[in-house]
């Protein structure tokens, strides 16, 4: 859980400091760069639990395929439906950036 939370913190810190460059290198204000700090946030978090929720299904799937090969289709949509948390992240840093709306 420790190793959960050092990554965490430093996909935090890494988005706080590329939302603020972002901000003053282009001239732009620091609400500018708190909003690509927010996008960042919106794919990178989701990204990082749907990885650490992967690992346990497909090693748990890996075990069940071993003794029941027919099971492959559920298995898969098993391993497919973490996945949409990151396109709603990746929607929702779109609408963040105002590239949508």
């Amino acid at each position: 859980m420790k190793q959960i939370h050092r990554v965490l913190g430093t996909t935090t810190l890494v988005a706080l400091t590329a939302g603020l460059a972002f901000a003053q290198d282009g001239g732009l204000t620091i609400g500018a760069g708190i909003v690509a700090m927010a996008a960042a946030l919106a794919i990178g978090i989701p990204a990082i639990a749907v990885a650490i929720a992967m690992a346990a299904i497909g090693s748990a799937g890996a075990g069940v395929l071993a003794e029941r090969p027919q099971a492959f289709g559920q298995i898969l949509i098993y391993l497919v439906i973490p996945e949409t948390l990151i396109i709603f992240g990746f929607v929702i840093a779109f609408f963040l950036n105002g590239q949508i709306g």
